[in-house]
């Protein structure tokens, strides 16, 4: 297809539309971040637009929740769903069907735990403030730094190694999606623990190469740089509270 990517997403936050954002920006692909266009190229529009694709009134296969991305008449919703789509669409993805969906386990197993870092500072309810349920917060956190964060970088660090002498790279000998995505729950990890992942650094050194190889591609570089990259924040899922740092 030869029309520009739309991808619909909240305009303030990273959240889960940054690992699209990555993957998009890592290829140099023509795309929209609808609801953060500028006013005169149509913003007004872009949170209706978004908000459209989640209403079944609008279309016959809403979405749950942004993002979705829309290519030509596709709307592709859920994080992982899109990225395997993309994956074939911008070369970030092995060729072979078995590699293809090796990548798609790896992202599925980063959704997991992009939902375990959210319920850090939400372990109850998603419409209480973080403020109403701090102390459940702060247990959740303790496990989550003392437990659950060591066995997600160990699992990482094992995919590396695994794939042996093909570089830096999840999977096979080339940059994919996942390892955009790695970057980007590294980079947001270090945000929201950065005491926690300074202390275990020293058994997960080849995510930290990951992460400055990533960080040093051109595209993402100038991507990381510039305005489009949204900072980090305490709206979005990789929130810094210092007492859930332990």
């Amino acid at each position: 297809m030869s029309a520009p990517y739309l991808l619909y997403y909240w305009p303030t936050i990273q959240g889960r539309g940054e690992f699209v954002r990555l993957a998009l920006e890592a290829a140099g692909a023509d795309y929209q971040d609808v609801a953060r266009l500028p006013e005169r190229k149509g913003r007004q529009q872009g949170m209706p637009a978004m908000l459209a694709c989640l209403d079944g009134n609008v279309t016959r296969q809403p979405a749950y929740a942004p993002p979705v991305l829309g290519h030509g008449e596709l709307l592709i919703g859920q994080t992982p769903n899109i990225l395997f789509y993309l994956g074939k669409q911008l070369g970030l993805a092995p060729r072979a069907e078995a590699g293809r969906l090796w990548l798609n386990q790896l992202q599925l197993t980063m959704a997991d735990w992009l939902t375990e870092v959210h319920d850090t500072h939400h372990p109850l309810a998603m419409g209480q403030y973080y403020e109403d349920q701090a102390a459940a917060a702060a247990l959740r956190a303790q496990d989550f730094r003392t437990t659950r964060l060591p066995k997600f970088l160990d699992y990482f660090t094992q995919v590396l190694a695994n794939n042996g002498s093909r570089g830096n790279f999840l999977v096979g000998g080339k940059l994919t999606y996942g390892d955009l995505s790695l970057f980007q729950m590294i980079a947001g990890l270090r945000h929201a623990f950065p005491q926690a992942m300074e202390r275990l650094a020293p058994r997960c050194p080849a995510l930290s190469d990951l992460h400055d190889s990533v960080a040093a591609r051109p595209h993402i570089a100038r991507y990381l740089n510039s305005r489009r990259r949204l900072p980090f924040s305490e709206e979005g899922i990789f929130r810094h509270y210092p007492e859930l740092d332990g």
